[in-house]
């Protein structure tokens, strides 16, 4: 008998089926991984956008908030020309166009003179991909979870979103 090396086709086989076993384990984790940055993403975001309304409503004190998250921002992805009430400059570009790291953003006053309330949301864009939770807060800067948040529940998306039912969901 010769003695031959290298490995049978056979033991190629093994480790090839071992590494997809490994792999099988491996990726659902990693999916829920990106689901859980994404939604810290989206927390940390909707902190900045309180913290930016309050800001306007401090430098705007006859509007009150912000009419729109859009206004928060810089009028354009190039940078900030100046503050000024609809171009607020308080957030990033990215956030103020709504979308952001798997999560879709609103944010709108009520439709008193100066505005005393508003409402900020956040919603994944894909349901069970880039998120499972929705997020909201109110002028209170309280950021409400809603937990039982499905697929068909985020047809609306963050501009959905009211006081009354964010202030029913439970707090972070």
């Amino acid at each position: 008998m010769r003695n031959q090396k290298g490995f049978s086709l056979i033991e190629l086989l093994i480790v090839v089926a071992i590494i997809l076993i490994i792999a099988a384990i491996a990726v659902p984790n990693l999916l829920r991984a990106r689901v859980a940055a994404n939604e810290s993403s989206a927390v940390a975001s909707v902190r900045t956008i309180n913290s930016a309304e309050a800001s306007y409503q401090t430098a705007n004190p006859t509007v009150g908030y912000a009419p729109l998250l859009f206004n928060l921002g810089p009028q354009a992805s190039t940078g900030c020309t100046g503050p000024t009430t609809q171009s607020a400059c308080l957030v990033d570009w990215t956030l103020s166009t709504g979308l952001k790291s798997g999560y879709n953003f609103s944010a709108a006053h009520n439709d008193a003179t100066p505005a005393t309330a508003y409402t900020v949301g956040a919603a994944p864009t894909t349901y069970n991909n880039t998120g499972v939770r929705l997020f909201c807060s109110v002028e209170d800067a309280v950021i409400h979870a809603d937990t039982n948040f499905s697929k068909a529940a985020g047809a609306s998306g963050a501009s959905g979103i009211t006081a009354a039912n964010c202030n029913g969901y439970s707090t972070l």
